[in-house]
């Protein structure tokens, strides 16, 4: 059905030739290295972690409607979204976030969503 050339193998004929094949190996396993270390460092700055919390800061709205959600990066940086739900309305509050913490006040249901993200490191 399906017919594939082989490639042919070839053995190396000196030591010359076996040393500059080995070299070359070295360099591209620096080269993968390097690539892999800039990866790990880039991969430190996506969204990685992600922690949310319902709760029910008003006793007269009933429900778990409210809640904190935090997004964060391998850093601990990102934001924390609030959410708070009254009968007469939504408000939608945001804080941004310097490893694991804010230069605003946080609630206990913020400190609680972005601890549980930093606890997905």
């Amino acid at each position: 059905m399906f017919k594939f050339k082989k490639k042919k193998k070839t053995v190396p004929q000196s030591t010359e030739e076996i040393t500059e094949q080995l070299e070359k190996l070295k360099k591209e396993n620096e080269k993968i290295k390097e690539e892999i270390t800039k990866i790990k460092e880039e991969k430190k700055t996506f969204l990685q972690n992600i922690g949310i919390i319902r709760f029910n800061p008003f006793s007269e709205a009933g429900g778990n409607q409210s809640f904190s959600l935090a997004f964060l990066n391998g850093k601990g940086d990102g934001i924390v979204i609030t959410s708070l739900y009254t009968k007469e309305g939504n408000r939608i509050y945001g804080k941004p976030l310097k490893e694991g913490g804010s230069e605003y006040s946080l609630s206990k249901e913020e400190e609680k969503a972005i601890k549980m993200a930093l606890e997905k490191k």
